[in-house]
């Protein structure tokens, strides 16, 4: 458990580079390093390291060595940027009013979609921790994007931050099911057979007329709220469909 599987990376992978900009701390480059394996993502930079990485670095990473092992360093933003087509800045800084220059932003969910089809590398750009990217560093980018959060303590963990972007451009952008995750989606002859028979059910339960459709809207959302599996809805099945054969024959 928590190893790597040998399987393909996906698209985004050779599309989309994270940059973090003067990190402060060593384990948040480990843990960005790990999320980004989690979605699919490899290539990390950083602006402003010496490049030697740490232990606290290497054991935050995790099975993420590779992502590690060929991190780019750079001097500038500028430098880490300078192959890229499009530059996202990320803060948490929402000022309103007059000073909203530079706050115009996209949410994380909408940028696969404005973004599908965007020929060239793609740079999502992150500040260091506590005070995120200067104006200077925002004006360099091309779009920006921010995390709703509470506004009574809104800037999240650098690792965090890239964490839900990942995730975002991950679900968003991929048509890959969890595994385990199909298994509890019912084949279309299964699902209506099963709404069949809560309806005939309902049909020929003792009670009176006006509550038939409450018996069975709640017995449909109840029992699909837990997305049983097909051996679950069968079981479920034999109950439903003996109970209304008992009532049929009364």
């Amino acid at each position: 458990m928590g190893g790597r599987e040998p399987i393909l990376l996906p698209d985004h992978t050779d599309r989309v580079s994270i940059v973090l900009v003067n990190p402060s701390h060593d384990g948040n480059i480990g843990a960005v390093a790990r999320t980004m394996l989690n979605f699919g993502f490899t290539d990390l930079r950083i602006v402003g390291h010496s490049g030697e990485w740490s232990r606290d670095v290497r054991n935050r990473a995790k099975h993420a060595q590779n992502v590690i092992d060929n991190i780019g360093v750079f001097e500038t933003l500028g430098d880490a940027i300078s192959d890229s087509s499009l530059v996202i800045g990320t803060s948490g800084k929402r000022e309103i009013g007059d000073r909203t220059e530079l706050r115009h932003f996209l949410l994380p969910e909408e940028l696969p979609e404005q973004l599908d089809g965007v020929e060239g590398k793609i740079a999502l750009v992150f500040g260091p921790e506590g005070v995120g990217l200067l104006n200077d560093e925002l004006r360099a980018c091309d779009l920006l994007v921010t995390i709703p959060t509470w506004e009574g303590y809104p800037i999240l963990n650098l690792s965090h931050a890239v964490t839900v972007i990942c995730y975002a451009w991950f679900t968003q952008s991929t048509d890959v099911i969890t595994a385990g995750a199909e298994e509890r989606l019912l084949s279309p002859e299964l699902r209506n057979r099963f709404r069949q028979e809560v309806h005939r059910l309902s049909r020929n339960v003792p009670t009176r007329d006006h509550r038939r459709g409450g018996i069975e809207e709640t017995l449909l959302r109840v029992i699909l709220r837990g997305l049983p599996k097909d051996d679950e809805i069968h079981r479920i099945l034999s109950v439903i469909s003996e109970s209304a054969d008992a009532f049929e024959e009364e």
